[in-house]
């Protein structure tokens, strides 16, 4: 194919794709849609979502027990699945057996991939691992001019120690550890009973990042990082630490994309400082998909890097359904464009200056709904995936079945994809299910709208479980579940 110069040129290229490339993940939440834009492309899942309905999504259907402890080991449970394994023979040509995609992956998942005949569509997992430390993440902005919140980083031993190393920060502090979900790993400490309550995670670290605590907003954005420039996304508000919606302090737990998000300056310098540090992603040697979490301080509007996730994420599937993703190609498309053997040469100023007008910006918000109570049982209803309708007095009834979020044709409406169905463990922290919605969910003080408080009871009134009366039997379910409420599988 001669060069690609063009948005049509790219999406006409993978319209036309006849390689196989797959999404390997516990479901296919976060590429909702990309099998619209890609031809070949299939979704393998360990949850099946879609009860069988779904055609480009597999998922084997003899299931063997296991105790997984991450996102990558269910990855490679699934790749070294006879089911799996025959599915993708079967679409292979020759040795070629296609691209792999993931939401995570490990050294053992690229061996994997090799003796299978895929070819991994991300940078090594070694250099992921090393971007994905959140003390690296603050080196490499200072280095690209993207400053964090003011913050030291230190070894920590004691509660004497943190107050020593932090004297600068004042008492209010906010510890993360380099590695793991932020409603797991991120500490609030006033106090020293505060310290004590997470102190055997905080100094069993050889490094944690110790930051004053401020009054801010969270808020995300993608990008993806390209050999002519890094694309970026609009900038995102981020649900946090909704106690109808998960049971974890300062724990992700949805999005919203709406063209005013935030002041012009703020979006604006948010934009920059993400083009910037995709181009210092560059020369650390990693490119593709990327999001940066952004705390926006309320009293300064400064605007401060948060983390980074070298990956597709939570927040991707509102990136890659709204207006200027479907008026030009989805971000991710620019991934497997970047991962290509393509010769390409795109004006990415243009595209960044096209996405970041107010008009390419369409309205959308997910819920990411989790089981908030300590209780364990099996449950015995679960909601269809599939367009729900919400009547005028707030109550939901099931309308029809989709698999895509721009099924929601109005507010009235809302896309559920659901993830703990019939037969599974109900316990805290579980992930319950996601609900994609047009429109706003919070208000312009960062809280739920009463429309969202009527999605978040009406789903959740969709579930009904059987106790299990004996706790030898909830520990076994809770360490037999997928994510077993230790990490996040989305």
């Amino acid at each position: 194919m001669s060069k690609i110069t063009s948005i049509a040129d790219v999406r006409r290229h993978f319209l036309n794709n006849k390689e196989p490339i797959y999404f390997i993940s516990a479901t296919n939440f976060n590429l909702l849609g990309i099998g619209d834009w890609v031809g070949n492309f299939r979704h393998i899942n360990y949850i099946d979502c879609f009860e069988g309905r779904q055609r480009n999504v597999f998922v084997p259907r003899e299931k063997f027990p296991r105790d997984f402890e991450s996102i990558e080991d269910i990855n490679n449970y699934l790749l070294e699945h006879k089911e799996v394994i025959d599915f993708i023979q079967s679409r292979a040509d020759g040795d070629n057996a296609g691209i792999a995609t993931f939401l995570m992956f490990d050294e053992h998942t690229e061996d994997v991939c090799k003796q299978l005949g895929l070819k991994v569509a991300f940078p090594p997992a070694a250099l992921r691992n090393r971007m994905d430390n959140k003390i690296e993440t603050v080196r490499i902005g200072n280095k690209a001019g993207v400053p964090s919140v003011p913050n030291v980083l230190a070894n920590v031993g004691s509660y004497r120690e943190l107050c020593e190393v932090s004297r600068e920060l004042g008492s209010d502090l906010v510890v993360q550890t380099a590695f793991g979900d932020s409603g797991h790993t991120t500490f609030f400490i006033a106090g020293e009973d505060d310290y004590y309550k997470h102190a055997e995670e905080i100094e069993a670290e050889p490094e944690v990042k110790i930051m004053k605590r401020i009054n801010c907003r969270g808020s995300a954005i993608e990008a993806c990082a390209t050999r002519c420039g890094t694309v970026v996304g609009p900038l995102m508000t981020e649900l946090v630490g909704f106690k109808s919606l998960t049971p974890y302090k300062g724990g992700w737990c949805g999005n919203e994309m709406f063209a005013g998000a935030f002041s012009q300056e703020v979006r604006d310098k948010a934009r920059e400082y993400t083009f910037q540090f995709g181009e210092a992603l560059r020369e650390e040697g990693y490119r593709g998909y990327f999001e940066l979490d952004f705390l926006i301080d309320m009293d300064t509007r400064e605007v401060y890097l948060g983390e980074l996730n070298p990956r597709v994420t939570g927040a991707s599937s509102l990136t890659n359904v709204a207006a200027f993703a479907h008026s030009d190609i989805p971000l991710f498309l620019f991934h497997l464009l970047e991962f290509s053997e393509l010769d390409f040469d795109l004006d990415i100023d243009e595209i960044n200056e096209r996405w970041a007008h107010p008009d390419s910006v369409d309205s959308w918000s997910q819920l990411v709904i989790k089981h908030t109570d300590e209780s364990v049982d099996l449950l015995t209803t679960a909601p269809q995936s599939g367009v729900w309708r919400m009547a005028q007095d707030g109550r939901i009834a099931y309308d029809h079945y989709d698999s895509h979020p721009h099924a929601a044709e109005s507010e009235d409406e809302a896309f559920f994809l659901r993830i703990s169905g019939e037969g599974d463990f109900r316990y805290e922290g579980a992930d319950l299910g996601i609900l994609i919605t047009r429109g706003r969910l919070m208000d312009d003080d960062f809280q739920l709208t009463e429309r969202a408080r009527a999605w978040i009871e009406g789903i959740r009134g969709q579930y009904a479980g059987q106790s299990l009366q004996d706790p030898v039997v909830e520990e076994v379910a809770v360490s037999h579940a997928v994510g077993g409420g230790n990490f996040k599988i989305l």
